[in-house]
């Protein structure tokens, strides 16, 4: 059996590496780019990566979680980990019904791209489409990145 341990290891090593993928159903959405899945009888908090929502007090925030409802709500989702935030939340890029939520949010100019921690670089085409259709939050005069505006609600 102790040769196994190795193997063992090794397996688990890789599986935290590459990430893991969690299937459950929706049971909330909190805002545009957070939801909670119900996994094996345990409630799992998700943070959609690589895009970042209005803030719900900020304007499109309710729109924004309204359509992340839309996608996700009360479907089952799949969900393609890549590590936990620093509030437990895992993160990853979320499926639900076979539409790629973050990409869809990002599409239907709900998130932006989130400059700081993007690797798709793809979502930008999304962005400037959503952007020059004046969707979502590009409705307004003058949209505010949710990064910027909680760095201007701390002061």
């Amino acid at each position: 059996m102790s040769a196994q341990w190795p193997l063992l290891l090794l397996v688990l090593v890789a599986q935290t590496a590459s990430g893991e993928t969690l299937r459950g159903k929706v049971i909330s959405v909190s805002d545009g780019d957070t939801l909670t899945l119900l996994v094996d009888r345990k409630q799992v908090k998700v943070r959609l990566t690589e895009i970042d929502a209005p803030e719900l007090k900020q304007a499109f925030g309710s729109r924004a979680r309204q359509s992340l409802g839309e996608l996700c709500g009360h479907h089952t989702a799949t969900v393609e980990s890549s590590g936990k935030d620093k509030y437990g939340r895992v993160l990853g890029r979320v499926h639900c019904g076979g539409v790629d939520a973050n990409a869809e949010q990002v599409h239907r100019g709900m998130a932006w791209v989130y400059d700081r921690y993007v690797t798709d670089r793809s979502l930008y085409a999304l962005q400037n489409e959503a952007r020059s259709g004046r969707l979502g939050l590009w409705a307004d005069a003058a949209p505010m990145a949710p990064w910027t505006w909680r760095a201007h609600k701390k002061h």
